[in-house]
């Protein structure tokens, strides 16, 4: 089915969601002059697609909702493909580092690589790319700029929606399990 396109509001801005009109291939945060990040091949503006995935963000943005459930098919190559489904499993309100996620992905000395993976996520919020941060601590390497990251993790921490955070560590599920398919 051809790519179509919808831009929706958020407290970062404008988000592009695009796909079929039912599965997320892309959710693109605003451009830094806070203008939608429209593409050319995003096809045709459809203000009535993406229904159960503008619902599971507006709950997401308003405290409601700690996971996605909307189906998401970004495309990657296998390895990224993996990095994603993991970071999937890192709970809400919580962060982890890129050498933490590179080790649960049974690749230690991959971290860079697992950083190139985030920075390269097409489903930005619903894969939380947002909650892998620098070994230090630092809100590095975030598309949509530390600021929204930043925003991200706060909001997250004092999200109703929020249980307390599970333990982290958990198994990784195999590449085409989870949320990325």
């Amino acid at each position: 089915m051809p790519h179509r396109h919808r831009v929706i509001d958020s407290p970062l801005g404008p988000l592009v969601l695009v796909g079929d009109g039912a599965t997320v291939c892309g959710l693109r945060l605003p451009r830094p002059d806070a203008t939608p990040d429209v593409g050319s091949g995003d096809g045709p503006h459809d203000p009535h697609a993406f229904g159960q995935a503008v619902a599971e963000l507006d709950e997401y943005f308003t405290g409601g909702r700690c996971s996605f459930t909307v189906p998401v098919d970004p495309a990657g190559t296998p390895f990224r493909r993996r990095v994603w489904a993991a970071l999937c499993t890192i709970p809400f309100g919580t962060t982890t580092t890129y050498g933490e996620v590179a080790r649960r992905l049974g690749k230690p000395g991959a971290a860079r690589a697992v950083g190139q993976a985030c920075a390269a996520n097409p489903v930005a919020v619903i894969v939380p790319c947002h909650r892998v941060i620098g070994r230090g601590g630092d809100l590095v390497g975030y598309g949509g700029g530390p600021a929204s990251k930043a925003w991200l993790l706060t909001h997250e921490a004092r999200s109703p929606a929020g249980a307390p955070p599970a333990p982290t560590g958990a198994p990784v599920p195999a590449a085409g399990v989870g949320t990325v398919r």
